[in-house]
């Protein structure tokens, strides 16, 4: 897919959609006479309990396009999105996910203008002209402006819209992409994205996956981004700012971006040390995991102060709190490529799926290029380990991003390759993200899935290790 105009696979879609339209209501002329549908409103929440008003039901999205314009000296933005989505029952009215001080000019639900009303914290409830038919595709675009604001929970950190020096980088895990853009902000509903984002010339869009063309005419610039994958919106990104690009290529010539903010202090000759190693992680983690999940890799280093790296798809981002970009963090965050990425949790419970991984891909690299057991590693987390509470497998709202998802996460895989061997373990590496790529996945799903690769009754080791208080005693 090429800048705004949208791919073939994307054409055919929306063009699906578009001739869906005029039969979201009525019945066919010479059709029999059916029930009539009794349109009801879709859910204001997804059902995860952990954020019981994140996302929305009563339909599923399939793409996201985003056209966004940043002023810098304002830090303000005018944006229009348009979902397209299908209803998946009879609607009257839903809801989408979208936060903060941002002031919504139009809104129309497949061309018409749709009433809507703004309620509680984050949802943006939107009644359409008439009835929406289980099955009926239909278009919403909404048009808005105003100056985003992140989000800093006492638990969670901060996420969503962070305005840095020279523009603003938008890193939504958990909750941050209703900052900046309308969404069904759940992991259950993965969509692809188009961003057209247009900046004062001299500055610098990243985002997820591919670009397209870029073109300046009277002093802006406009950038273009497609995903092409299936992505949960707490993966999506964004990054404004000052950034020197390195453009190289990984396994099997996969296109391989990365950037370093220039505010950064960084080594000479560090932005093609960062893409070079970049380049050979994915390489070595696709010879255990499987063939690399996107159209491109690749990483920004970003002086964007949160105190932290997030796996956002295909091309995570740094903090400059990380400018040493070392092997190790770069494993963590471009093993989620595969587990919490390509593979994602349908609940936040679940998120020990994406962390656990993530933390045995740094132990994997570690014994790779440094010399340093697995086991080695291994005994030293499970000596170490001061709090024994809580379950990983569900953690709480507030300990998702604890020890007790990572090196616990972790340590439950190491001794599950103890208990079933390195050939079944190495094995389930392999063909767990295989098997379900593009997907949403539960920990009752990976119990079930290693359990039939390996013909064995593992109930008591994973009740002992994910969903048991108290430090499991290590046995064969």
């Amino acid at each position: 897919m090429r800048g705004a105009n949208l791919g073939r696979g994307h054409l055919l879609v929306i063009s699906a959609l578009t001739a869906g339209l005029l039969a979201a209501t009525g019945t066919p002329a010479g059709a029999a006479t059916a029930p009539a549908p009794r349109f009801s409103p879709g859910a204001p929440g997804a059902g995860d309990p952990y954020f019981p008003d994140m996302g929305n039901g009563g339909y599923d999205v399939g793409h996201y396009d985003i056209r966004l314009a940043f002023s810098p000296g304002t830090g303000a933005i005018d944006a229009t999105t348009t979902i397209f989505a299908t209803a998946t029952q009879d609607l009257s009215r839903f809801d989408l996910d979208f936060q903060g001080p941002l002031t919504i000019s139009k809104l129309s639900v497949n061309g018409r203008n749709a009433a809507f009303t703004r309620s509680g914290a984050q949802e943006l409830v939107i009644t359409p002209p008439y009835g929406l038919r289980k099955g009926s595709p239909f278009v919403v675009s909404v048009s808005y402006a105003g100056v985003p604001q992140k989000i800093d929970d006492p638990a969670l950190g901060v996420s969503g819209w962070v305005a840095t020096k020279d523009g603003a980088v938008a890193l939504n895990q958990p909750i941050g992409a209703a900052t900046y853009y309308p969404v069904n902000d759940t992991t259950a509903d993965k969509a692809t994205y188009t961003q057209t984002i247009t900046v004062p010339a001299g500055l610098t869009v990243l985002a997820n996956g591919e670009p397209g063309p870029t073109t300046t005419h009277d002093h802006q610039t406009t950038f273009r981004w497609s995903m092409n994958r299936p992505m949960a919106s707490e993966l999506s990104m964004l990054a404004i700012g000052n950034y020197d690009v390195t453009r190289g290529v990984a396994v099997g010539g996969l296109p391989n971006i990365t950037a370093i903010g220039r505010s950064i202090d960084t080594q000479p000759g560090q932005g093609k040390v960062f893409n070079e190693t970049t380049a050979q992680i994915v390489q070595w983690e696709s010879s255990m995991y499987g063939q690399y999940p996107f159209d491109s890799t690749g990483g920004i280093l970003a002086d964007v102060g949160v105190g932290y790296a997030l796996e956002t798809q295909s091309r995570p981002v740094y903090d400059q709190d990380t400018s040493d970009v070392d092997g190790d963090l770069l494993a963590h965050e471009l093993g989620h490529q595969w587990f919490g990425d390509s593979l994602t949790p349908v609940r936040w419970s679940d998120i020990w799926l994406n962390e656990g991984f993530a933390t045995y891909s740094e132990w994997l690299y570690q014994e790779k290029f440094n010399n340093v057991p697995v086991q080695e590693t291994f005994a030293k987390a499970y000596a170490d380990e001061k709090d024994w509470s809580g379950k990983v497998a569900d953690p709480g709202r507030d300990h998702i991003f604890d020890d007790l998802v990572y090196n616990r996460g972790a340590m439950a895989l190491q001794a599950l390759r103890t208990k079933i061997g390195d050939r079944a373990f190495f094995d389930v590496l392999k063909q767990w993200p295989t098997a379900n790529r593009y997907g949403t996945v539960s920990t009752r799903q990976f119990i079930q899935f290693v359990e039939r690769l390996t013909g064995r009754n593992l109930a008591s080791f994973f009740q002992t290790w994910l969903y048991q208080p108290g430090k499991p005693q290590l046995t064969r």
